[in-house]
Order: C-alpha cells, then sequence, then structure tokens
C-alpha cells in the first residue's frame, strides 16, 4: 500500500513539474514574441479558413502586428529558400505534400505545440517540423436545382450512372483538383501508386459529354455550367454559404470513399521573428484556434478533443460522413504520381471530350 502511495505520489509530482515546466516554457515563449512585436506570414489570408480570427486574437492577446502575402504552397517554399537572412515571412501554410518538401529543402524549423499529443501521427513530422492543422476531405458540392429530379449523388459510382454535369478542376495546377482524382482511385480500388480506377471513371464521363472544363466556383455553379463540383469539403461548406441560394446546394462526403489530407503551417528557418512564429502555431492547435479554423468551415484536426459551439459546429459535416476517408498513406509514391497526373489526365480523360 505504501508502495503504491508513494509511486502515485512520485508520478503525481512529476506531473505537475511536467506541467509547471510547460507553462514556464509557454511564458518565456509569450514574452519572446511580445518583444519580437510582429508575425509576417505567407498563404494565410483573412478569408481563408478564416485566419483572420487568428490574427485578431494574436493583435488582442500579445499585441502582435500581422501582415500577409498569398501565394501558392511551392512558392512559399521557394520564398524561403530564396530569401535566407532577408527573410519577410516567418511563417506559411502549406498543403500536406508540401510539409515534407519543405524540410528535404531545409528551409524549416521545428516547434511542437503543447498539445501535440492530440495530433494524430499520420498528420505530423515526428520531429515538429510540420503538422495538419486542419483537415481537407474531398467532397461533391451539389446544385439540386439543376438535377430536374435525379437524385442527389451521394457516391463515386453515382457520378458514373448519372447524367450530372461534373466538374473536378485543372489537375495541372490546383492540389484539390489532383485530390480528387486520388479520393476516386481510393474508393475504386486504386490507391496513391494507382490512379487508374478514377482515370477510367472520369474517362466515362468525358465520353458522356459531362465533364466540364470550368472550375468549380460559386460563380461557374451559379451559372449553372457545373451541377457537381469536386471540392475539398471547407471549399464546398463556404462556398454554399456565400451562394445567393444557399438551399439549392448540398455539400457531403461521397459514401463509398474518399481522402482526407489538410494544411499545415511551416516556420521559416531564417524567420526574423522565431517566437511570434512559435506562437502564433502554438494558439493554431489550442482550443481557441482550433475552434476559430472551424468558424472558416475548415475541419479542426483536434476535433475529437475540442467542444465546438454549437452554431459552430453547425457549420461542419456531421462525424459519420468521415467513416470512410482514408489519408494518404504513402506520402513518397503520391508526389511522384501526382506529377505523371497532368500528362495522364491529358492522354487517358481529356482526349475523351466530346
Amino acid at each position: 500500500m505504501k508502495q503504491f502511495f508513494l509511486a502515485s505520489l512520485l508520478g503525481s509530482t512529476i506531473a505537475m513539474c511536467t506541467t509547471a515546466m510547460a507553462a514556464d516554457d509557454l511564458k518565456t515563449l509569450e514574452a519572446a514574441a511580445k518583444a519580437e512585436g510582429a508575425v509576417n506570414s505567407v498563404g494565410m489570408p483573412d478569408d481563408w479558413a478564416n485566419w483572420k480570427g487568428t490574427w485578431e486574437d494574436l493583435a488582442k492577446k500579445y499585441g502582435l502586428k500581422h501582415i500577409d502575402t498569398d501565394m501558392s504552397s511551392a512558392q512559399e517554399i521557394a520564398k524561403f529558400a530564396a530569401e535566407k537572412d532577408n527573410a519577410s515571412a516567418d511563417i506559411g501554410d502549406v498543403g500536406a505534400a508540401f510539409g515534407p518538401i519543405a524540410v528535404k529543402q531545409g528551409v524549416v524549423q521545428p516547434y511542437k505545440p503543447s498539445t501535440w499529443d492530440q495530433v494524430p501521427d499520420w498528420a505530423k513530422d515526428k520531429d515538429g517540423n510540420w503538422a495538419l492543422a486542419y483537415t481537407g476531405t474531398i467532397a461533391f458540392i451539389v446544385n439540386k436545382k439543376l438535377l430536374h429530379g435525379s437524385e442527389v449523388p451521394t457516391k463515386w459510382a453515382d457520378l458514373k450512372s448519372g447524367k450530372y454535369k461534373v466538374s473536378i478542376g485543372d489537375v495541372s495546377t490546383a492540389a484539390q483538383a489532383a485530390n480528387g482524382v486520388l479520393a476516386a482511385a481510393l474508393a475504386n480500388g486504386g490507391d496513391e501508386k494507382n490512379l487508374q480506377p478514377a482515370l477510367l471513371l472520369f474517362a466515362d464521363i468525358a465520353k458522356q459529354g459531362r465533364l466540364s472544363m470550368a472550375n468549380p466556383t460559386i460563380a461557374t455553379m451559379e451559372k449553372g455550367e457545373i451541377e457537381v463540383g469536386v471540392v475539398w469539403d471547407f471549399n464546398g461548406l463556404s462556398y454554399k454559404a456565400k451562394m445567393a441560394n444557399p438551399d439549392d446546394y448540398v455539400v457531403l462526403i461521397p459514401s463509398d470513399g474518399s481522402v482526407i489530407s489538410g494544411y499545415t503551417t511551416i516556420i521559416n528557418k531564417y524567420a526574423k521573428n522565431p517566437n511570434a512564429a512559435k506562437l502564433t502555431r502554438e494558439y493554431i492547435f489550442s482550443d481557441a484556434g482550433q475552434i476559430n479554423l472551424a468558424k472558416g468551415n475548415a475541419r479542426p484536426i483536434r476535433a475529437e478533443h475540442i467542444t465546438l459551439p454549437d452554431d459552430v459546429k453547425a457549420k461542419l459535416l456531421p462525424n459519420e460522413q468521415y467513416k470512410k476517408v482514408t489519408p494518404i498513406k504513402d506520402a513518397d509514391a503520391w508526389e511522384k504520381t501526382s506529377k505523371a497526373l497532368p500528362q495522364k489526365w491529358n492522354e487517358e480523360v481529356l482526349v475523351e471530350m466530346k
């Protein structure tokens, strides 16, 4: 009994010390960030995933001034590498596939937020160089008004047999479109190395004259050019909310399978404000930061560990829709396959266009 008591006491003491150390470390980080006074970002504009809420909170809580320059994931990494010690950016937000690329190029520095253990292993770098703060799952956004009595498609198989005008976007430039192809492949027995099932599906849709070359956007959907758009869930939900008649649209995860990926912050190795960048990541992974992302229709990576306010929860799709989603398991294979995808798309899908 005494041994049990001593063991319990020792365990409690260690836990208290660890918590105290973590709290002290955070206080030190906050003080250093406040001294720097600013955090400059790339690819984190106000209207994407409600970054505006995060920047406003960091200004109020810590007095951090902020500016953002919007750019693509590849451009962000190139900027870090080109500017080096003349860095104008401290932190960026890139697609999941670009986290490992940034590490390979040696342009990032690590920081593990205090909620690190609640981030799934598939969604983070073991050394803390990157971690997905929010996920994107490939979804359908459907204009119900244009279906002319047809049922709303709920799975990939419905796209093949239906009469819907379908748009996936430009697979040569958009990560969303490339992941849409991967999602269709996963749902039909393919994987990161084998996109053939998806290419056959879209070739069939193209043969029927139902593959739209327009990108799935608010404008093209409202014009009636597209009946089903293949998009990230957070984009679909944001589009729906901004439509003139939101009730005409439905956003859903295909029930026969989809891919879940996401976006990660990368902290510039050469950052002029490294502590402010680390504090920014810390805040993004806190409950408040995760709720901010959800307000922008992005599904927080710690969704299972936080209680979202009812009005924010209502912005997201229900958990049960994500039962058959799959994370990318072989990032190296996907990097190679996705690079080869544009040519295959041209040769096997677009050639069938009527």
